[in-house]
């Protein structure tokens, strides 16, 4: 019975996970500075690769794997399109606040499947490795966001 309710976790950190490709890319595609454009297409390439893991994981255990985002999430990137094509797009320091808010929803997400006590002891352990990608995602989105409203503040007080 463990495993079902494994997989069943598993797949939901997987469809939050393609999520998050999906966001990076969006945001690689939109960042004006070519270092962020690669730290975010870096990051999406790892987090495919922790899909990978957790979908293969979910074979193991006999389940099929999801292979596709959250309704939710498409919604959410179709309302920021129109709001794009209304306003014109953000700059980098939209993007990365965007980049953030992704990436907290997200780890709340891992640390909700982590807090589970019905996982089994090799679930548990892929989802603590896979949650370090995670963790470092979050912290280095925090400290961007941080970053860039303290160029943005530090800007317009000196007006």
């Amino acid at each position: 019975m463990a495993s079902n309710h494994d997989i069943s976790v598993l797949n939901g950190l997987i469809e939050t996970t393609l999520d998050s490709v999906d966001g990076y890319r969006r945001s690689a595609s939109e960042a004006s500075a070519g270092q962020f454009a690669a730290m975010f297409s870096e990051r999406a390439n790892e987090r495919q690769q922790v899909v990978q893991q957790l979908q293969q994981e979910v074979r193991r255990l006999g389940g099929t794997p999801e292979d596709d985002g959250s309704v939710l999430a498409a919604a959410h990137r179709t309302f920021l399109s129109i709001r794009d094509s209304l306003t014109g797009k953000g700059d980098d320091s939209q993007v990365i606040a965007e980049v953030e808010r992704g990436e907290d929803f997200l780890r709340n997400k891992w640390e909700t499947a982590l807090a589970d006590a019905e996982l089994g002891q090799e679930t548990r352990q892929l989802i603590t490795q896979a949650y370090e990608s995670v963790r470092r995602g979050a912290e280095q989105a925090r400290a961007l966001n941080q970053g860039m409203s303290g160029s943005s503040s530090m800007g317009s007080s000196s007006l």
